[in-house]
């Protein structure tokens, strides 16, 4: 089981926090310090929804002014493969599946 995300995110600190206290077992992987290739992002899509892999509220989005290009799905999978802040944090891997975001109910029906 991996956990992509970043230390400072409030979202991956719940996900740490929820992994730790069920005692499951897990790896950390920083996505600032190693970003995923492109054939895993898209590997995740074929899971997970574009416009939930897509962060579209974050910091990087906004800096990079992404609203105003009204991007397309394909220039959105571009993106994150260009720039992993865009990634909708955490992403968790486990067992062949991929979960994105932290929502603890979900995470009790997966993982649980």
């Amino acid at each position: 089981m991996t956990l992509y995300g970043i230390k400072t995110c409030d979202s991956v600190r719940k996900a740490v926090k929820y992994l730790k206290s069920s005692n499951i077992e897990y790896t950390f992987s920083d996505l600032r310090d190693t970003p995923p290739e492109c054939s895993q992002i898209k590997s995740w899509l074929e899971q997970v929804e574009l416009n939930k892999l897509f962060n579209s509220r974050g910091t990087t989005y906004r800096k990079l002014e992404l609203k105003k290009m009204n991007l397309t799905d394909e220039q959105k999978v571009e993106w994150l493969c260009k720039d992993s802040m865009l990634i909708k944090r955490p992403v968790l891997e486990f067992n062949g599946k991929t979960i994105c975001g932290f929502d603890e109910k979900i995470w009790d029906e997966e993982l649980v």
